[in-house]
């Protein structure tokens, strides 16, 4: 390869490699602001503070533990109290374990829950959420929600390893992004540049 262009937590380094924060992705600041021009109905109908969930699940170093799936549902349960609505999105990976603890986390609010058929609205989750939460197992969901200039929580199951725990610390370092605790009394916001990888 003559460029190679890895995220920052990646040790890969010479006079031929480039590093970003985040690892390259297609959410572009002039794709967002596209879609953000045409919401769906069903976001539109959703009260704010709408509250995307983009949910991961088990890798090689993450183990989402039934006590992690509780942890989650006890966060999701403290922003619905606070009148959030919801916007969930799983992936591939996500076990239906975690799946119904988020849903019985949001029962009784306003939400979309995605079950896999048709169009994945992810985009538009992305586009129009105000406070974004996501699973820490994913370098490119994660990265692709800090391109929001929105809050982002991160949700931190089990396991880990220390190129995980590295990316993360520059997230938080940067200011995109903050542990998701078990409980939150209230809003918080915070600003901060896109990373546009």
């Amino acid at each position: 390869a003559d460029l190679i262009w890895v995220p920052e937590h990646d040790q890969r380094r010479g006079p031929n490699v480039i590093t970003t924060v985040t690892a390259p992705h297609s959410f572009s600041q002039d794709r967002l602001a596209v879609l953000r021009q045409a919401m769906p109905a069903a976001i539109a109908a959703l009260p704010r503070p709408r509250v995307a969930v983009i949910l991961g699940g088990k890798n090689g170093v993450y183990k989402f533990t039934d006590a992690d799936d509780d942890r989650i549902e006890r966060a999701l349960k403290s922003l619905a109290e606070l009148g959030a609505s919801f916007m969930i999105t799983p992936s591939r990976r996500t076990h239906q374990r975690l799946v119904r603890a988020v849903a019985a986390a949001t029962r009784g609010q306003p939400r979309i829950l995605w079950d896999g058929t048709g169009e994945n609205p992810y985009p538009d989750f992305l586009a129009h959420a105000d406070v974004l939460v996501v699973t820490a197992d994913s370098v490119n969901m994660t990265g692709e929600a800090c391109a929001t200039c929105r809050p982002v929580y991160v949700f931190e199951p089990s396991g880990g390893s220390a190129k995980f725990r590295r990316f993360h610390a520059g997230l938080r370092d940067y200011g995109a992004t903050r542990l998701l605790p078990e409980r939150l009394a209230s809003w918080q916001t915070w600003a901060y540049n896109p990373l546009d990888s």
